[in-house]
């Protein structure tokens, strides 16, 4: 794991204009630092002041550069464990990055990305789930991402619950390994047995709850195909509710992939608007179709869109057939449907996925989609305020991990295998179910996890 020691400093607060500007300053001379380029109005020294907004004066170079407010939080009942200064100043840039100066010339040095989160994770004030959960609430873009972080208290209350469940039942095994002739277990065989499977279960079902947390934290990777000049761009514009893609009546006017984020109720879509598929001579429109094609062979919701006011040619069958074959969420789109229909949803082949009538130009249809999507996408009975839900990757392969060694537990208590083999496999799931919130995970992957943080967090 990277360390950084000493009292580090940044801005906390967004680059920009701004009625006030934050600059975090952590560790142990924090104090000191603060003392250096902060001069209290009322003439009381910093250390008696602890908790409470003290105005004064900011100097750099001895040279006073602003006023504004203090926060002093001593070690270790503040955000990092340690002592921590809070420093409010008017939000310019050019002063908010002087001020920044003097806090470094007091003897402080710059802050990595994540580094404020990192030490309040090292010092036990969160766990990792509480750390990623933060992440995503600094990088949400929909209000589902903001609610799933705020819930982060219920996967860390669940993982621990469960926890302590194995424990238990690992301390019987190890009472009936170590003491055979005695009966010092608290469960019988059977009973862990039957602990076992019931913790399997649970955790089975929080594991699959990375579908809808990742298709609400992550986005999932959504194209939009189609036929030249079928309404693919205007489905596009349509469903941002902006003028993101050129629209004309020209064939082949999207030659290049298009990508915005699209919130369809709780799920976030990474949507793409792909050049229309067909053969064509044009070298660059060629490429667009290339990249279409790649685009649809990474894509897992697919939006293929047709045009009902013309009739179904060659081309749209094999669009359909290949939509039967698609891997992930696939959706037909009627689109014009504002005008006369030269077919309908009876001339589709059976098995097609759903289709949906709609107008790109009207707006008809939007609704019902974006509905069906978020149900398909989303596992509706969870409640992202009540019920614990994965969010990360990492946190799926930890408990996936633990699944398959609690379901390998299970065979051997019940296949005659040797109580000790039996008991290494528990521990080796406890070990995989303890990486979730990060009670013992390698250094390499909180690397990772607080690359991702912005500087001043």
């Amino acid at each position: 794991m990277i360390g950084h020691v000493g009292t580090v400093t940044a801005i906390s607060t967004p680059p920009g204009k701004g009625g006030v500007a934050v600059i975090r300053v952590s560790g142990d001379n924090a104090l000191a630092v603060a003392e250096k380029c902060f001069v209290p109005k009322n003439g009381k020294p910093l250390s008696a002041q602890a908790r409470r907004a003290v105005y004064g004066n900011i100097l750099l170079d001895g040279e006073i550069i602003d006023d504004g407010l203090l926060l002093y939080f001593p070690a270790p009942n503040s955000y990092t464990g340690e002592d921590v200064i809070e420093l409010s100043c008017h939000g310019g840039p050019l002063l908010t990055g002087m001020v920044l100066e003097a806090t470094l010339k007091a003897g402080a040095v710059p802050a990595p990305a994540g580094e404020f989160t990192r030490r309040a994770y090292l010092a036990g004030k969160l766990s990792l789930s509480d750390a990623e959960a933060i992440g995503l609430a600094i990088d949400a873009v929909t209000r589902a991402q903001v609610r799933l972080s705020a819930s982060r208290d219920r996967l860390r209350d669940a993982i621990g619950e469960i926890h302590d469940r194995l424990i238990t039942l690992l301390s019987s095994l190890y009472a009936g390994i170590d003491y055979p002739d005695e009966d010092l277990a608290d469960l019988s065989q059977n009973e862990v047995a039957e602990g076992v499977k019931a913790i399997l279960a649970d955790l089975t079902k929080l594991r699959d709850t990375y579908r809808t947390g990742r298709a609400i934290s992550v986005g999932l990777p959504a194209v939009i195909a189609g036929k030249p000049n079928v309404g693919k761009s205007a489905v596009f514009n349509r469903l941002l509710g902006e003028d993101a893609a050129i629209v004309t009546e020209i064939p082949g006017t999207t030659r290049d992939v298009l990508e915005h984020p699209l919130s369809v109720g709780r799920a976030l879509l990474r949507l793409a608007d792909t050049a229309g598929l067909r053969d064509t001579s044009d070298p660059v429109e060629s490429i667009g179709v290339d990249r279409a094609k790649k685009r649809i062979g990474e894509a897992e919701v697919l939006l293929l869109v047709f045009d009902t006011s013309r009739p179904l040619e060659a081309e749209d069958r094999e669009l359909l057939a290949q939509a039967k074959d698609f891997s992930g969420v696939a959706v037909l789109l009627l689109n014009k449907s504002d005008l006369s229909a030269a077919w309908d949803e009876s001339a589709l082949p059976e098995g097609s996925p759903a289709a949906f009538c709609v107008s790109a130009k009207t707006g008809e249809g939007f609704d019902a989609l974006k509905e069906y999507l978020s149900n398909e996408l989303t596992d509706g009975d969870l409640s992202l305020g009540e019920d614990a839900i994965v969010a990360s990757a990492r946190q799926s392969a930890a408990l996936s991990a633990a699944c398959d060694d609690l379901a390998a537990c299970l065979d051997a208590l019940t296949g005659g295998v040797p109580i000790d083999a039996a008991a290494s496999m528990a521990e080796t799931a406890l070990a995989s179910l303890s990486e979730v919130d990060g009670r013992t995970v390698s250094g390499e992957i909180v690397d990772e996890i607080f690359s991702h943080f912005c500087v001043g967090k």
